[in-house]
Protein backbone atom coordinates (compact mmCIF):
# COMPACT_ATOMS: atom_id res chain seq x y z
CA UNK A 1 0.00 0.00 0.00
CA UNK A 2 1.52 3.30 -1.05
CA UNK A 3 0.77 6.43 0.91
CA UNK A 4 -0.69 9.21 -1.22
CA UNK A 5 0.41 12.81 -0.92
CA UNK A 6 -3.17 13.79 -0.05
CA UNK A 7 -3.17 11.36 2.90
CA UNK A 8 0.16 12.74 4.04
CA UNK A 9 -1.13 16.30 3.77
CA UNK A 10 -4.25 15.41 5.80
CA UNK A 11 -2.19 13.60 8.41
CA UNK A 12 0.31 16.44 8.66
CA UNK A 13 -2.33 19.11 8.99
CA UNK A 14 -4.46 17.01 11.39
CA UNK A 15 -7.65 18.49 9.93
CA UNK A 16 -9.63 18.35 6.75
CA UNK A 17 -8.18 20.23 3.83
CA UNK A 18 -11.46 22.07 3.29
CA UNK A 19 -11.09 23.78 6.67
CA UNK A 20 -7.78 25.41 5.74
CA UNK A 21 -7.58 29.03 4.67
CA UNK A 22 -6.94 29.77 1.00
CA UNK A 23 -3.21 30.39 1.48
CA UNK A 24 -2.67 27.06 3.27
CA UNK A 25 -4.78 25.21 0.68
CA UNK A 26 -2.56 26.64 -2.06
CA UNK A 27 0.56 25.34 -0.29
CA UNK A 28 -1.02 21.89 0.13
CA UNK A 29 -2.11 21.91 -3.52
CA UNK A 30 1.45 22.69 -4.57
CA UNK A 31 2.65 19.81 -2.39
CA UNK A 32 0.08 17.37 -3.82
CA UNK A 33 0.81 18.34 -7.42
CA UNK A 34 4.57 18.51 -6.85
CA UNK A 35 4.87 22.19 -7.71
CA UNK A 36 7.48 24.43 -6.13
CA UNK A 37 6.74 27.14 -3.59
CA UNK A 38 10.14 28.80 -3.39
CA UNK A 39 10.45 32.16 -5.07
CA UNK A 40 12.92 34.99 -5.34
CA UNK A 41 11.37 37.64 -3.09
CA UNK A 42 14.21 40.08 -3.75
CA UNK A 43 13.58 40.02 -7.50
CA UNK A 44 9.78 40.32 -7.07
CA UNK A 45 10.25 43.25 -4.75
CA UNK A 46 12.69 45.07 -7.02
CA UNK A 47 10.44 44.58 -10.06
CA UNK A 48 7.46 46.30 -8.45
CA UNK A 49 9.30 49.38 -7.08
CA UNK A 50 8.35 52.72 -8.58
CA UNK A 51 10.77 55.52 -9.46
CA UNK A 52 9.92 57.29 -6.19
CA UNK A 53 10.58 54.08 -4.25
CA UNK A 54 13.98 53.68 -5.88
CA UNK A 55 14.88 57.31 -5.17
CA UNK A 56 13.79 57.04 -1.53
CA UNK A 57 15.78 53.80 -1.08
CA UNK A 58 18.89 55.35 -2.62
CA UNK A 59 18.43 58.51 -0.54
CA UNK A 60 18.16 56.43 2.66
CA UNK A 61 21.19 54.37 1.67
CA UNK A 62 23.28 57.51 1.11
CA UNK A 63 22.13 59.29 4.27
CA UNK A 64 22.73 56.20 6.37
CA UNK A 65 26.29 55.70 5.21
CA UNK A 66 29.61 56.58 6.81
CA UNK A 67 30.78 58.70 3.88
CA UNK A 68 27.70 60.93 4.28
CA UNK A 69 28.21 61.24 8.06
CA UNK A 70 31.89 62.10 7.57
CA UNK A 71 31.20 64.64 4.80
CA UNK A 72 28.44 66.28 6.80
CA UNK A 73 30.67 66.44 9.88
CA UNK A 74 33.44 68.09 7.82
CA UNK A 75 30.98 70.64 6.37
CA UNK A 76 29.61 71.42 9.84
CA UNK A 77 33.09 71.80 11.33
CA UNK A 78 34.13 74.03 8.40
CA UNK A 79 30.96 76.14 8.80
CA UNK A 80 31.52 76.64 12.53
CA UNK A 81 35.25 77.32 12.10
CA UNK A 82 34.70 79.92 9.39
CA UNK A 83 32.02 81.72 11.37
CA UNK A 84 34.07 81.73 14.58
CA UNK A 85 37.35 82.86 13.00
CA UNK A 86 36.07 85.22 10.31
CA UNK A 87 37.29 88.75 10.96
CA UNK A 88 34.95 90.22 8.42
CA UNK A 89 31.38 89.26 7.54
CA UNK A 90 30.12 86.62 9.95
CA UNK A 91 27.25 85.30 7.79
CA UNK A 92 26.07 83.03 10.65
CA UNK A 93 27.46 84.20 13.97
CA UNK A 94 27.23 82.16 17.16
CA UNK A 95 24.62 80.49 18.03
CA UNK A 96 24.58 79.53 14.31
CA UNK A 97 20.89 80.07 13.64
CA UNK A 98 21.28 79.65 9.86
CA UNK A 99 23.10 76.34 10.37
CA UNK A 100 20.34 75.25 12.75
CA UNK A 101 17.73 76.13 10.11
CA UNK A 102 19.60 74.18 7.41
CA UNK A 103 19.93 71.10 9.62
CA UNK A 104 16.24 71.30 10.61
CA UNK A 105 15.30 71.58 6.95
CA UNK A 106 17.46 68.54 6.13
CA UNK A 107 15.92 66.52 8.98
CA UNK A 108 12.37 67.53 8.01
CA UNK A 109 12.84 66.10 4.51
CA UNK A 110 15.12 63.20 5.35
CA UNK A 111 12.99 61.64 8.09
CA UNK A 112 9.88 60.91 5.98
CA UNK A 113 11.94 59.66 3.05
CA UNK A 114 13.92 57.33 5.30
CA UNK A 115 10.67 56.14 6.91
CA UNK A 116 9.24 55.31 3.46
CA UNK A 117 12.33 53.26 2.72
CA UNK A 118 12.08 51.49 6.09
CA UNK A 119 8.39 50.72 5.49
CA UNK A 120 9.27 49.17 2.15
CA UNK A 121 12.00 47.12 3.82
CA UNK A 122 9.43 45.93 6.38
CA UNK A 123 7.10 44.93 3.52
CA UNK A 124 9.96 43.06 1.87
CA UNK A 125 10.74 41.29 5.16
CA UNK A 126 7.08 40.27 5.47
CA UNK A 127 7.14 38.88 1.92
CA UNK A 128 10.32 36.95 2.73
CA UNK A 129 8.81 35.65 5.96
CA UNK A 130 5.68 34.48 4.11
CA UNK A 131 7.83 32.77 1.48
CA UNK A 132 9.93 31.09 4.18
CA UNK A 133 6.74 29.85 5.87
CA UNK A 134 5.48 28.37 2.59
CA UNK A 135 8.78 26.66 1.86
CA UNK A 136 9.06 25.32 5.42
CA UNK A 137 5.49 24.01 5.41
CA UNK A 138 6.00 22.23 2.10
CA UNK A 139 9.37 20.85 3.22
CA UNK A 140 7.76 19.51 6.37
CA UNK A 141 5.08 17.76 4.31
CA UNK A 142 7.76 16.36 1.99
CA UNK A 143 9.68 15.00 4.97
CA UNK A 144 6.51 13.48 6.37
CA UNK A 145 5.83 11.89 2.96
CA UNK A 146 9.33 10.38 3.01
CA UNK A 147 8.74 9.02 6.52
CA UNK A 148 5.49 7.47 5.37
CA UNK A 149 7.21 5.91 2.37
CA UNK A 150 10.00 4.54 4.54
CA UNK A 151 7.48 3.12 6.99
CA UNK A 152 5.56 1.56 4.10
CA UNK A 153 8.77 0.04 2.70
CA UNK A 154 9.75 -1.23 6.13
CA UNK A 155 6.36 -2.87 6.56
CA UNK A 156 6.64 -4.53 3.13
CA UNK A 157 10.16 -5.72 3.89
CA UNK A 158 9.00 -7.17 7.18
CA UNK A 159 6.13 -8.96 5.42
CA UNK A 160 8.57 -10.28 2.78
CA UNK A 161 11.01 -11.32 5.49
CA UNK A 162 8.29 -13.18 7.43
CA UNK A 163 7.11 -14.87 4.20
CA UNK A 164 10.69 -15.94 3.34
CA UNK A 165 11.22 -17.14 6.88
CA UNK A 166 8.02 -19.19 6.68
CA UNK A 167 9.22 -20.70 3.37
CA UNK A 168 12.54 -21.59 5.02
CA UNK A 169 10.72 -23.20 7.95
CA UNK A 170 8.53 -25.18 5.52
CA UNK A 171 11.65 -26.30 3.61
CA UNK A 172 13.38 -27.30 6.85
CA UNK A 173 10.30 -29.23 8.02
CA UNK A 174 10.16 -31.00 4.64
CA UNK A 175 13.87 -31.87 4.86
CA UNK A 176 13.49 -33.09 8.43
CA UNK A 177 10.46 -35.22 7.50
CA UNK A 178 12.33 -36.65 4.46
CA UNK A 179 15.35 -37.42 6.62
CA UNK A 180 13.16 -38.99 9.29
CA UNK A 181 11.36 -41.02 6.59
CA UNK A 182 14.66 -42.28 5.18
CA UNK A 183 15.97 -43.16 8.60
CA UNK A 184 12.76 -44.97 9.43
CA UNK A 185 13.02 -46.94 6.14
CA UNK A 186 16.68 -47.87 6.60
CA UNK A 187 17.74 -50.58 9.03
CA UNK A 188 20.23 -49.69 11.65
Amino acid sequence: MTVSRIDTAKKFLARELELLNEHEREIVSRFIHRRGVARNVEREFIEKRSLGDRIADRFAAVMGSWPFIICQSIVLAFWVALNLTAYINHWDPYPFILLNLALSFQAAYAAPIIMMSQNRQADKDRMQSKSDYEVNMKAEMEIMQLHEKFNDLRDHYWADLVRMQQQQIDMLERLVSELCGREAGQPR
